[in-house]
């Protein structure tokens, strides 16, 4: 599975995006996937996770009610809603699949296919 992710930007405190990721490869269908991100000096950390299906979702407590995940089966694309944002999300986005997994995972380690990463700056 190859992936590509795109739609980050700048945007202003309070604001939103939507992140998308598109996958190649019949493997995307059975498999989980999520979102990491990371800021300048820190690690990579979890923020979504959604399972093969879409109906399973799990939220890092920095983003849940805020963040919404979701894929198209059929556009071979995953997503990443993004509202009320804060300065302290800013960091690079990173998509990632777990080939032929089925559950969502917020260990980064679980993951085989990695998408470039875009950049998402929350500033004033």
């Amino acid at each position: 599975v190859q992936l590509q992710a795109s739609g980050g930007g700048l945007v202003q405190p309070g604001g939103s995006l939507r992140l998308s990721c598109a996958a190649s490869g019949r493997a995307f269908d059975n498999s989980a996937s999520g979102w990491f991100r990371q800021a300048p000096g820190k690690e990579r950390e979890f923020v979504a996770t959604i399972n093969w299906r879409g109906v399973s979702t799990t939220y890092a407590d920095s983003v849940r009610g805020r963040f919404t995940i979701s894929r198209d089966g059929a556009k071979k694309t995953m997503y990443l809603q993004m509202n009320s944002l804060k300065p302290e999300d800013t960091a690079v986005y990173y998509c990632a699949v777990r080939t032929n997994r089925y559950s969502g995972s917020s260990d980064p380690t679980d993951y085989d296919n990695w998408g470039q990463g875009t950049q998402v700056t929350v500033s004033s």
